[in-house]
């Protein structure tokens, strides 16, 4: 299966160097010309979106950058659809599990990939617009990811994300370690599944947890602060409450896809994470979903 990678962010490096049978689309897309040239050239099986705007240092750029966020992350992939389904390839797109905030009304608290998201930020509102306009699609799946945490040190993983605050806020979350949604990605390509799948590992991890286990396996002297979702804002941390949630993968179940649990797989990969820094491999990309 060749797979055709548009978006040279953090997401979309990382699935190239996984999967020898993708291309790593060098182009910059502006518009639906550029994807159909980009297709006609490598005629691959599938495309896989990694395209998009995050914002730097983090997602409150997005509140000030409206229009590019709404461009990068709702107009772009309709372009990327638009152009695969006049070529009749399967597209691939991430989205993310940031458009729930809180609970859902479920008696699990867990949000279902068909529920209605309640998007608060802009980046996350520019997400879920994506996700609407796509999700009934044929031959389009939506693989939604949360808090990506990864063993290579990069500026958009978890772990460093965390270690890097001197005042961390105490929450639980559904998380995706990166490893298992490469793999789960090229399933969902391989299968040419359609609709939206919530790509993170079964289980929440409080980022208490995570800090326990950089301690224990990275730097034992490492300290912080803890504070509530209230401090962030209140302390001019954050222009915005960040969302939380827990999500349910209903849908990767349906399609036989398993990941694994999320405490086993977050000590596995705080293991390779202390390897990685001893051994100073990283990645400086910042991260597109």
């Amino acid at each position: 299966m060749k797979i055709l990678i548009i978006g040279k962010g953090y997401i979309g490096e990382r699935c190239h160097k996984a999967w020898q049978d993708s291309v790593l689309a060098e182009k910059r897309v502006e518009t639906k010309q550029d994807v159909l040239e980009l297709l006609d050239e490598h005629n691959p099986d599938a495309v896989l979106n990694a395209a998009g705007v995050r914002g730097k240092p983090n997602v409150d750029w997005c509140e000030d950058h409206q229009m590019e966020t709404i461009l990068g992350n709702t107009v772009l992939p309709i372009m990327i659809a638009q152009a695969c389904q006049e070529r009749n390839i399967y597209l691939l797109h991430i989205g993310s599990g940031c458009v729930f905030y809180g609970d859902s009304s479920h008696e699990d608290k867990k949000w279902r990939e068909n529920d209605f998201a309640n998007p608060k930020a802009v980046y996350s509102k520019a997400k879920y617009a994506a996700d609407l306009a796509l999700q009934t699609m044929p031959n389009i799946g939506i693989g939604r990811i949360r808090m990506p945490i990864d063993y290579i040190p990069s500026p958009s993983n978890m772990i460093d994300k965390l270690s890097s605050f001197p005042k961390v806020i105490d929450v639980e979350n559904s998380v995706t370690i990166i490893d298992d949604m490469v793999e789960v990605f090229y399933q969902l390509m391989e299968k040419k599944s359609e609709g939206i799948f919530h790509v993170t590992n079964p289980g929440t991890l409080k980022h208490r947890e995570i800090i326990d286990l950089y301690q224990e396996l990275v730097d034992p002297d490492f300290t912080c602060e803890w504070i509530t979702e209230d401090d962030l804002v209140d302390q001019g941390l954050a222009k915005k409450h960040r969302s939380n949630n827990f999500l349910a993968s209903e849908n990767l179940e349906k399609v036989g896809i398993k990941m694994r649990e999320v405490h086993d797989a977050m000590r596995d990969t705080m293991s390779k994470y202390a390897e990685a820094k001893k051994a100073g491999e990283s990645s400086d990309d910042v991260l597109v979903c």
